[in-house]
């Protein structure tokens, strides 16, 4: 027996012992009968019993008052800012740090907020729900007990893309689920021991594997939670991987990886071709499924010049070559497994790539972030490049590199999640046909994809989700998203999932951030007004604040998307409606 199957083994037998002991349940004792000080809860333990999931119990390591402080819209009023440990079972796995803020105005409901990337970063709480609006006070200002973690690991130089945690079982299960319940109960325990009451309501936002990690909380504990609010949701993660695996790959190959120049030339002519197709000019592709049945790069134009190359061959930065073409190719078709996973899932849908920005040459000041999400600035190869920030010596600044996200991200897992092998060559295991790692893979999708389809527990108890993704996200497939919602409602049936759930897409949005438009949108009152008062969503309004600030659209159900009634002006929603496609 290897050392890894040693370790896995002891680990099984501490969650077997440290589930009896809890009972397979959180045990939340009874709030105290009279408020705690902030300063009296630093120390505060949290014994194993009291938390759902094996821990060896929890610590508060910090409690400090923050005074209030903006003005305005930014005023927050004061509040204890709450640090802390949740302690693992196996003891070389790291622990679960936390952090709870607890407003002196209380409005007696609590918000977690989900993680990114591979997390390895301290979720705070303290800023908005993900496109949340600029122009609306965040949840801690409006009086919620915010709380979140960095799902039970700290992240190395690589940040969001870390996935050396993966080689230590306990820390693999925290960062698939485990973190989740943990840090409910640990932060649920610290707000009644500070308040002297309950929880009268619990939501949980988040993007990305922040969006997952919503997924999984409504799935898994419905009790735990009265709301969510589900952006870009990277719900079969491990299944995302293995298109990430395939895209790497081909990206890899040689003259495959496009220029920035090469990448807006592909955005321009897509964009020349689809703009129309919502009825307006307004520089977003809203019709976005006749665009991806009508482009075609292969015969693309883009001011009357193929968009093309001669031949297929590359001539520089005024056309794309067959390589990089069949890179894009790639992208926008799915992964097809020769095998199924634990999840039950075969494929990965490909991505909405026509129109999308994959790291266009701009100057706008998202344009950096919109970059490291998408294709980045080095080819994928091996070993993979390596994730360097922007510095500056003598004021002289070396901007920031990096491979694709997601090539970096196939690379960790694959070195870290499947094969434990920290020099393995990451280009060289063929996510569709994995040899020896099959039965791995397969193992870890049981840990990571959350793709449970009857939601029936969290709605029969009036629990409510708003879900929404950007119709052109780089680095999580929209397609995804509405294949998930597209069981759901086959599962539950489309009456009683409207009873509980809506599903949008924001024209133009990519991924969390966007310089074409990047969405504000106030999710969190809407879901309040359903959760609360039993007001169900009413029309929605999204706004840009990057691409023309300002401007605005509806939010359509999908698979509505916004189209030009022919008349008014371009930049208000009043001139939209929804459209079927």
């Amino acid at each position: 027996m290897t050392f890894s199957m040693q370790r896995s083994a002891a680990y099984l037998a501490a969650t077997f012992a440290a589930l009896t002991a809890a009972g397979c349940a959180s045990n939340l004792p009874a709030p105290p009968s009279s408020p705690t000080a902030c300063a009296g809860l630093n120390g505060m333990a949290i014994a194993a019993q009291a938390i759902g999931m094996p821990t060896t119990g929890a610590l508060v390591t910090s409690a400090v008052v923050v005074p209030a402080a903006g003005t305005g819209v930014a005023a927050v009023a004061e509040y204890c800012k709450v640090l802390g440990d949740i302690n693992p079972v196996d003891a070389t796995a790291p622990k679960i740090k936390f952090q709870v803020n607890l407003p002196a105005n209380w409005n007696g409901k609590a918000l977690m907020f989900g993680g990114g990337g591979y997390n390895g970063v301290l979720a705070t709480g303290l800023g908005n729900v993900p496109a949340g609006p600029a122009d609306k006070p965040v949840p801690l200002a409006r009086g919620y007990a915010t709380f979140g973690s960095d799902s039970g690991h700290q992240a190395n130089a690589n940040g969001s893309r870390d996935g050396t945690f993966g080689a230590n079982d306990e820390a693999l299960k925290n960062f698939s689920s485990d973190a989740i319940k943990k840090t409910r109960d640990a932060a649920v325990n610290i707000i009644q021991t500070r308040y002297a009451a309950r929880v009268q309501k619990t939501y949980f936002a988040g993007g990305s594997t922040g969006g997952r990690e919503a997924l999984f909380a409504v799935q898994n504990w419905p009790q735990d939670f009265d709301g969510a609010i589900v952006l870009y949701p990277a719900w079969n993660a491990a299944a995302l991987d293995l298109q990430f695996g395939r895209i790497t790959r081909e990206l890899a190959k040689p003259g495959a990886y496009p220029s920035r120049a090469k990448r807006k030339l592909m955005y321009d002519a897509a964009l020349a071709a689809c703009d129309g197709l919502d009825g307006a000019m307004d520089g977003l592709i809203s019709n976005v499924s006749a665009c991806n049945a009508s482009f075609n790069p292969m015969t693309a134009t883009l001011g009357n010049q193929p968009l093309r190359c001669a031949g297929g061959v590359d001539a520089g930065d005024s056309c794309l070559s067959d390589a990089q073409i069949a890179g894009y190719m790639v992208t926008n078709t799915p992964l097809v497994l020769n095998y199924t996973l634990a999840s039950g899932e075969t494929t990965y849908p490909g991505f909405n790539t026509w129109g999308t920005d994959f790291g266009n040459p701009s100057a706008s000041p998202l344009q950096p972030t919109v970059l490291t999400l998408s294709l980045g600035t080095e080819q994928p190869a091996n070993p993979m490049p390596a994730v360097k920030p922007a510095v500056t010596v003598n004021n002289v600044t070396t901007p920031a590199s990096s491979p694709p996200y997601g090539s970096t991200f196939w690379d960790q897992w694959v070195k870290y999640f499947v094969t434990r092998d920290a020099g393995f060559n990451s280009l060289s295991l063929d996510p569709q046909n994995p040899g020896a790692y099959q039965a791995r893979i397969v193992q870890l999708t049981a840990l990571q994809d959350t793709n449970k389809t009857d939601l029936s527990a969290f709605a029969n108890k009036g629990g409510k989700i708003l879900m929404a993704h950007g119709s052109h996200d780089a680095l999580v497939s929209t397609r995804a998203t509405q294949q998930y919602w597209q069981r759901i409602r086959s599962a539950m049936g489309p009456a009683k999932v409207d009873s509980f759930a809506r599903y949008y897409e924001i024209p133009g949005y990519g991924h969390a951030f966007s310089s074409v438009f990047n969405a504000a949108w106030d999710s969190l009152t809407t879901l309040e007004d359903w959760v609360e008062k039993g007001i169900a969503p009413p029309p929605q309004t999204v706004a840009d604040t990057a691409g023309v600030p300002g401007r605005t659209r509806p939010l359509c159900d999908y698979p509505g998307y916004a189209k030009y009634r022919g008349a008014g002006d371009l930049n208000v929603a009043a001139s939209y409606s929804c459209a079927a496609p």
